[in-house]
């Protein structure tokens, strides 16, 4: 049996209706990531689900003037680029309209192509992430990144 993890972390990935996705530059005063692009994504809080942690967490990264929907989840599942110590649970949303109001975690912020992915420095655990929920094909991810 696997060691409880240190923690619990909801992942989001929101797509556009042009296949992007939404990028967040994380501040550089970040402990995970600093100064990289990453996913809004946050804690599970003590006695929260998975899913009410993402909806807060979107919420609190990029505001409340927006609308998306549920399209897949997956998870948990155990990091590997972290020594396998944070539980992650994650989802994918469609982004149906609204706008873009960061908190002071982040400091910009971008709808990605597949094509365009790799141009971004993001941070450890992001290609894993769209490699389990299957959003786009492998060949846009960073092999030395996958599971």
């Amino acid at each position: 049996m696997q060691d409880e993890p240190q923690d619990r972390f909801a992942i989001n990935v929101l797509e556009n209706g042009n296949g992007e996705i939404l990028l967040l530059k994380r501040s550089a005063d970040k402990i995970l990531g600093p100064g990289l692009w990453g996913l809004p994504a946050g804690h599970i809080e003590e006695g929260e689900s998975p899913e009410t942690a993402a909806r807060r967490e979107l919420s609190e990264e990029i505001g409340h003037d927006f609308r998306v929907q549920l399209i897949n989840r997956y998870g948990p599942v155990r990091d590997t680029w972290y020594g396998g110590i944070y539980e992650v649970h994650l989802f994918h949303f469609r982004w149906l309209g609204g706008r873009v109001h960061m908190n002071h975690e982040h400091t910009d912020y971008a709808w990605v192509a597949k094509v365009a992915y790799r141009d971004y420095a993001v941070m450890d655990g992001v290609d894993e992430d769209l490699y389990y929920l299957a959003i786009w094909p492998v060949e846009y991810l960073n092999k030395n990144k996958l599971p």
